[in-house]
């Protein structure tokens, strides 16, 4: 299920000055026999002992002491697609930097506009990336290269390659790009050609399975916390006040209830994994009511993906990466509360959206170190040979996975878990509505 793909067998010696002995105080190069256990449950140890079975492991990620490609001979690619995220630039610049000084390579070429720039007839042809021209580019949001949404045609985009005699491909990006970089690395393997590539897993809605946490995570509810806080003093500044915020989370609600939990002064908490009434003797509403008038003010933050059910759809839009588009949740959690108080209790309703601030911030220290390890483990696994895998955190260690294995589904907010608890004591709210 883990098992990386190899273009072929590595036989050029590392130009990177490690270790291979313990004890020596110096780092050590990875092998590929180093493996760490996927699942760390006392059951499932006592599974492979009753049965007799290898546990399912993972790769370790790092610089191994043969590599695959001659760096002065290599060019790089580097592309990034969908929506914005905190940290992507700093990606990009832990990329440039890990193959200029780590590898020697000195031809690293961005591309623009996401895959469209993989199409030559957009017109968009691509960018030089050296040091010097990534080195402050961290320090800000969004992505250097742009972004768009949508594929491209694979054999188009893997003949760019070929034409560019590009070796390397750093695909950065969500669910739909990570399988668009899966399709090119399929095409690649059927030519037999020795095109590296390479994913790293990039959705602010933290919902690509299997790995700990996607970068640009953490950044969004940062900056979405002191937010909140402020949310809660227009609403608690008004008598009946409620503050609506909506933050981002289109199937999965780790960013609203992540924040929550950073600025505990919300009172509701509504995520896509958890439908919920709005009337009835348990709904949304009457539990609202019950809490203005106990304190006179309410913090509500829905995820964009919540209350969908909700809406009476005749037809599922979706955008250019086949994502669904939902309805604004927030406008109508205002026009429902609204009318539903309206001959029973005066209330003052503030509707927030940052949604827009907060994915195009600058990554925080936490995410910039994330993302700088992230870099340097995709670029130490493509200089070996390998192909079709993301880089990511399993169980808190760094490791490649092959791309299937994350793209399968989308990772959601398990409602039995400690962390949606978590969420349900600090706010208050009803188990269920």
């Amino acid at each position: 299920m883990f098992e990386i793909q190899r273009l072929g067998n590595p036989k050029i010696k590392s130009p990177l000055q490690l270790s291979t002995v313990k004890g020596d105080n110096i780092f050590n190069f990875v092998n590929d026999e180093d493996r760490l256990v996927f699942d760390l449950s006392l059951g499932a140890y006592d599974h492979c002992l009753k049965n007799n079975e290898k546990p399912r492991c993972l790769e370790k990620a790092g610089p191994r002491q043969r590599i695959y490609f001659k760096p002065d001979q290599v060019t790089a690619a580097i592309v990034t697609c969908g929506g914005l995220c905190p940290g992507i630039n700093n990606v990009i610049r832990g990329i440039v930097m890990a193959l200029h000084y780590f590898y020697g390579v000195k031809n690293i070429l961005g591309v623009p506009y996401g895959y469209e720039g993989l199409n030559p007839e957009m017109g968009h042809g691509f960018v030089d990336l050296t040091p010097d021209r990534v080195k402050d580019i961290h320090q800000f949001g969004g992505t250097i290269l742009g972004s768009s949404r949508g594929g491209q045609d694979i054999q188009v985009m893997v003949d760019t390659l070929v034409d560019n005699n590009i070796q390397l491909l750093f695909a950065i990006g969500g669910d739909g790009t990570l399988k668009g970089a899966n399709a090119i690395g399929g095409e690649i393997m059927k030519r037999g050609l020795d095109i590296s590539v390479v994913g790293i897993p990039k959705t602010i809605d933290n919902d690509i399975d299997i790995i700990d946490k996607s970068f640009g995570f953490e950044t969004s509810f940062d900056i979405a916390s002191p937010i909140l806080r402020d949310a809660h003093n227009e609403a608690s500044g008004a008598f009946n006040g409620i503050s609506i915020i909506k933050l981002m989370g289109r199937d999965s609600g780790f960013i609203a209830a992540s924040a929550a939990l950073a600025m505990p002064v919300v009172n509701f908490v509504l995520v896509p994994e958890l439908d919920f009434d709005l009337y009835g003797k348990h709904g949304f509403l009457e539990a609202l009511k019950k809490r203005l008038v106990e304190k006179h003010h309410a913090v509500i933050v829905v995820a964009e993906g919540a209350g969908q059910h909700l809406f009476e759809k005749e037809e599922v839009r979706t955008d250019a990466s086949g994502n669904v588009q939902h309805d604004d949740i927030g406008l109508f959690l205002k026009d429902k509360i609204k009318e539903y108080f309206k001959e029973s209790l005066p209330t003052t309703i503030k509707y927030i959206d940052p949604s827009y601030i907060i994915r195009s911030t600058a990554a925080n220290s936490s995410d910039s170190v994330f993302c700088s390890s992230l870099a340097y483990h995709a670029v130490h696994g493509a200089m070996s040979g390998k192909t079709n895998f993301v880089v990511g955190k399993v169980n808190d260690k760094f490791v490649y996975l092959p791309i299937t294995a994350v793209t399968s589904k989308r990772k959601k907010i398990d409602l039995e878990s400690g962390f949606w608890f978590a969420v349900l004591q600090s706010t208050g709210q009803p188990f269920a509505m």
